[in-house]
């Protein structure tokens, strides 16, 4: 591949190769191009105002190497991957994925180390709070062959959490602490979104990634087959400058659903899992409803079931396109059809769950035995029909 001339029409912007004669001019047309060998991922959403700083950063950081930063962005409505793209006219070094219809940290830096050719990668955030200045020296461990991951660590005694509140203090912890569950390696922040490795590392283990939710870092030393070799850097995460902190309750379920499917994925599909849990949520509204309807209100017990249960079917149906099916979220009248089809799938389901259970309870079974095997029979069918039917997941041939 030859290079090819870029003209920069940006003062903010250099043009890396830039001829500075005639000469270079004429060597420039015909030199093969020198590979990249540090590819920075960089996952984003609404993070428009932190690029052109942050590219700034990393020409100042990396002066010294070959390097690429990936945007990976999730469709931003603040339109930040225009931006990239327009920034990319000016300089090659910067390339943008924009995913459409698809959401989560884990699997934008999953593609965009899939799109890149470079021997290191490293991940670090768009909101300009991980320190950038640590990528050379992080280059240079993985280079004279110290370790196969270098993360960027807030728990050390150089290293510090920022302003954090002591809830946020408190989440991390836990959540650092559950990950030595799935991990095969030790690691003081696993947790760290601020990391770099070698290309061997992430393809011997991208066909078992899980890419759910936000910390790939867990995923990927989880979905090794042999303990990578790992060296922490400390750092001080500083303050966010623009934009809005990502964790909410949907980040804390998507956690908990990668660690388990990192415990049992390889035998129960982790969507299963995350119906079935939300399936038992709908039995508790379920009898909250009916209770506060008929012991409260007073409303007959026909009414009060069928309203109870017209609850807690929607609440499911909510929920499950919420959190199971995230990344195929409905929305809009497609919401409504799915509603339609899970109500649907669910009243048959209701109607095998009392069928079974009778059956069971007529040949002399102890009445909790036959009800728990009605509830698994509608369990598994309305998983299975509303897959098909409801967020038409495509079956593998």
């Amino acid at each position: 591949m030859l290079h090819k001339t870029v003209k920069s029409t940006s003062p903010d912007i250099a043009d890396p190769l830039r001829p500075d004669s005639q000469d270079d001019r004429d060597d420039y047309t015909t030199t093969p191009a020198l590979g990249v060998e540090l590819s920075v991922i960089i996952p984003t959403f609404n993070e428009r105002a932190n690029v052109l700083e942050l590219i700034q950063r990393l020409q100042t950081t990396l002066v010294k190497y070959r390097w690429e930063v990936i945007f990976v962005d999730d469709d931003s409505p603040d339109e930040t991957a225009r931006l990239v793209r327009e920034i990319a006219q000016c300089d090659i070094r910067v390339r943008c994925i924009q995913r459409i219809a698809r959401r989560g940290l884990s699997s934008a830096c999953t593609e965009g180390m899939l799109s890149s050719s470079a021997p290191y990668m490293a991940v670090i955030d768009g909101d300009l709070q991980h320190d950038e200045t640590l990528l050379p020296k992080m280059l240079e461990v993985l280079k004279h062959d110290k370790a196969d991951i270098v993360v960027g660590t807030r728990y050390s005694p150089r290293g510090g959490l920022g302003e954090w509140d002591r809830s946020r203090v408190a989440i991390s912890r836990v959540a650092t602490w559950l990950s030595r569950l799935v991990l095969k390696a030790e690691l003081s922040d696993p947790m760290s979104g601020f990391f770099m490795l070698r290309r061997e590392v992430f393809e011997h283990s991208v066909r078992s990634l899980s890419g759910i939710g936000y910390k790939i870092l867990v995923d990927i030393i989880a979905s090794s087959e042999h303990p990578p070799r790992l060296a922490e850097i400390p750092y001080d995460f500083r303050t966010r400058e623009s934009g809005e902190s990502k964790l909410d309750a949907r980040s804390v379920w998507d956690y908990l659903m990668l660690l388990i499917d990192k415990f049992v994925g390889h035998i129960v599909p982790v969507r299963f899992i995350s119906f079935c849990l939300i399936g038992g949520f709908g039995v508790i509204a379920h009898f909250v409803v009916l209770g506060f309807l008929f012991n409260e209100i007073g409303l007959g017990f026909t009414y009060s079931q069928a309203t109870a249960t017209f609850v807690a079917m929607a609440g499911n149906y909510a929920l499950n396109n919420l959190l199971t099916y995230r990344d195929m979220r409905l929305r809009g009248w497609q919401w409504l059809r799915g509603w339609v089809s899970f109500t649907a799938a669910c009243s048959i389901g209701a109607l095998a769950n009392v069928g079974v259970a009778s059956y069971l309870f007529s040949m002399d079974q102890q009445w909790g035995l036959a009800a728990l095997a009605g509830i698994l029979v509608s369990t598994v069918w309305n998983y299975a029909v509303t897959m098909v039917y409801t967020w038409k997941i495509p079956q593998k041939a």
